[in-house]
C-alpha cells in the first residue's frame, strides 16, 4: 500500500510542476524574442563600424557614432534582461527539481519553494524591465529621414 501512497503524491507532484513548467515556457518565450532583437542590434552595430571604418570622415559618420551609441546602450539592457531571465528560467527548474525532492524525502520545504518562487519572479520583473528600456530606447533613438516622409 506504501508503493501506491508514494505513486499517489509523485503524481501530485507532477501536477503541481505543471505550472512552473509553463512559466519555463513563457520565460523561454521572452528569451527568443530579448536574443533576436539583440542579434540585430549586433548586426546592425557591425554594419555601422565597417561604414565607418571605411571612410571617418563621411558626413554620415557622426550620425553612425550616435546610432552606435544608442546600440550600445541597447545591448546593454537587452544583455540584463537576457541574464535575468535566464537566473529566473534556472530557478523555476530548480524549484521543480526541488518539489520532487521534497516528495521523495518527505520534508517540508514550503518556505524554500515560496522564496525560489519569488526571486524567479524578481528576475522576470527585472528582465522585463530591462526589455522594456531596451525597446524605449530604441523607438527614442529612431531617425526616419524627412526626405522619405509623404508630404501631405
Amino acid at each position: 500500500m506504501e508503493t501506491m501512497a508514494t505513486a499517489h503524491s509523485i503524481g501530485e507532484t507532477i501536477q503541481l510542476s505543471l505550472a512552473p513548467v509553463f512559466v519555463l515556457v513563457a520565460i523561454g518565450s521572452l528569451l527568443n524574442v530579448i536574443t533576436q532583437r539583440l542579434g540585430r542590434i549586433i548586426d546592425r552595430a557591425r554594419h555601422l563600424e565597417a561604414e565607418i571604418l571605411s571612410d571617418p570622415d563621411l558626413p554620415v559618420a557622426a550620425m553612425a557614432r550616435d546610432e552606435l551609441a544608442a546600440l550600445s546602450i541597447r545591448m546593454r539592457f537587452s544583455n540584463w534582461a537576457v541574464s535575468f531571465c535566464s537566473a529566473s528560467a534556472l530557478l523555476v527548474a530548480l524549484l521543480v527539481a526541488i518539489l520532487f525532492l521534497i516528495d521523495l524525502a518527505g520534508a517540508d520545504a514550503s518556505r524554500a519553494i515560496a522564496i525560489l518562487f519569488i526571486l524567479a519572479m524578481s528576475g522576470v520583473i527585472i528582465g522585463l524591465c530591462a526589455f522594456l528600456m531596451e525597446i524605449y530606447v530604441a523607438t527614442r533613438t529612431i531617425r526616419v529621414r524627412s526626405e522619405l516622409l509623404k508630404k501631405r
